[in-house]
């Protein structure tokens, strides 16, 4: 028995070592692009607003594809439709790369968001390999905090390179995209000679009728939220989307109690050790998808002109989100590390109070560097152990087979949070710019900002203690087999 857990340990320690890879080149895609956004403006000929097109297409994308794969993923082996998505996400780069338009470069963009599948899918290929021991949840949670310094080390990679790349390349846009659909090809070979597939479990179905009334409900949300960031909460459609996505989910709920293999199982998701984790993911998602853009427009702000902001310059934001990214790093690595001393479910609450604690903080303190850059660590730590703890969280509390899906459900969620805080946020900044200083939002809109990101965050932590106390925990070893 002894010898088998050896040779397992062997095995998912290589499993990492190549996963590893993969959240390096996704955390290379995220930070890649966006030094360079003021250049692709230049040479796509568009306008600075334009560009949020494509980041609202890749969030509607993801929102909708990552159930669907991580099901597939659930069916036919993670390790098969990783290699599925990575596929397509180099595809779409490589045709990034070579679009000149708007139009076409906005499909390569929101094709390439087949990339947000990968944690999941890794989650889930790491939990089936764990799953054969007794220590199969604690195997997880340290391998996701890795998988989450590759993400973040990624960014800063990304976020370093491109410009450096660009400068290099004589400006050549289409020559520096090349860089991220080189990665992407290149760890396509990494999963396929260097990660075993997973075991699905024989006889499921996919439940088409389900992901269908599932992508209309949040294709309804998404697309309404976006629209609700464009058009403004005057515009009375934008509601009707919202709505009709929201009840979208009522013939869904019923459809999906008479099917015998749901796209979702509602029992499941009902568990005390999974609902909470699922509304954490949306709650977190607020903050960590939400609130990037306006830290760096307040960092931005001229305080000589409207009394408050830092007025730093493009490289000295950059420095600071680095710092951020770093910390980020060290909360994703910190986070096992306190599971084992305490509990998975007191680590995630903790993790959850360190958000809250960081966005509540900026309220009396943000008038100098120092400042804001302690609350950003702060909410930093407890960010990287959520992005690393949730999925690991609703693997290790999910069924047999349906480990995948639970898994991108925090993605989709979370996704979802982003999406309505980045509509929320753009209304309250929009509606308080103050005039004298051309674009700039007013200190109470950013206070708002603020306080919704750290009263989510505080409403996570509160939420999380309704899971069980030894919940997400390694299962008692159990006896051999007699021979």
């Amino acid at each position: 028995m002894t010898d088998q857990r050896r040779s397992l340990g062997a095995i998912t320690f290589g499993l990492v070592g190549f996963l590893f890879l993969v959240e390096l080149t996704s955390g290379i895609l995220q930070g890649f692009y966006v030094p360079l956004i003021s250049d692709l403006v230049v040479h796509l000929h568009i306008r600075d607003a334009d560009f949020n097109w494509f980041e609202a297409a890749q969030l509607l994308l993801s929102a909708l594809v990552v159930p669907v794969l991580a099901k597939l993923g659930d069916m036919f082996g993670h390790k098969r439709i990783l290699l599925v998505s990575t596929v397509l996400t180099a595809g779409a780069s490589w045709w990034l790369a070579f679009a000149g338009d708007f139009t076409t470069f906005l499909i390569a963009w929101a094709l390439q968001g087949f990339y947000v599948v990968w944690l999941p899918l890794e989650v889930a290929l790491i939990f089936d390999r764990g799953r054969r021991t007794s220590s199969g949840a604690s195997q997880t949670r340290r391998a996701a905090g890795f998988l989450v310094v590759a993400l973040e080390l990624g960014a800063i990679i990304g976020a370093l390179g491109s410009s450096l790349v660009f400068g290099a390349l004589g400006e050549n846009v289409t020559l520096t995209l090349f860089v991220p659909a080189i990665a992407v090809t290149l760890v396509f070979f990494a999963i396929f000679f260097g990660v075993p597939e997973s075991e699905p479990v024989p006889g499921r179905k996919l439940d088409a009728g389900g992901f269908v009334i599932l992508t209309i409900g949040l294709l309804l949300i998404t697309s309404g939220l976006t629209f609700l960031r464009i058009n403004g909460p005057g515009t009375w459609w934008v509601w009707a989307f919202i709505v009709a996505g929201v009840l979208v989910f009522i013939p869904f709920a019923k459809y999906e109690k008479r099917q015998p293999d749901p796209a979702i199982d509602l029992k499941v998701l009902a568990q005390p050790t999974m609902w909470p984790v699922q509304l954490t993911a949306g709650l977190f998602g607020i903050a960590v998808l939400g609130a990037q853009a306006p830290l760096s427009t307040y960092a931005g702000t001229d305080p000589s002109v409207v009394g408050y902001g830092l007025g730093l310059s493009t490289g000295m934001r950059s420095i600071l989100i680095g710092v951020y990214l770093v910390s980020m790093i060290v909360g994703a690595v910190l986070f096992p590390l306190l599971s084992k001393r305490t509990s998975p479910r007191i680590a995630l609450i903790v993790a959850a109070f360190f958000v809250a604690a960081g966005y509540l903080l900026f309220l009396p303190f943000h008038d100098t560097t120092p400042q804001v850059l302690t609350n950003m660590v702060i909410a930093g730590i407890g960010s990287g152990a959520l992005v690393a703890a949730l999925p690991a969280a609703a693997a290790a509390a999910a069924p047999r087979g349906q480990t995948g899906i639970a898994a991108g459900l925090t993605n989709t969620t979370k996704t979802i949070g982003g999406s309505f805080a980045s509509a929320v946020f753009g209304i309250v900044l929009a509606a308080g710019v103050i005039s004298a200083a051309g674009t700039a939002a007013s200190l109470s809109g950013y206070m708002t900002v603020w306080i919704i990101c750290g009263a989510g965050a505080l409403l996570a932590a509160i939420l999380l203690f309704f899971v069980p106390k030894l919940a997400f925990a390694d299962a008692a070893p159990t006896l051999p087999e007699p021979q």
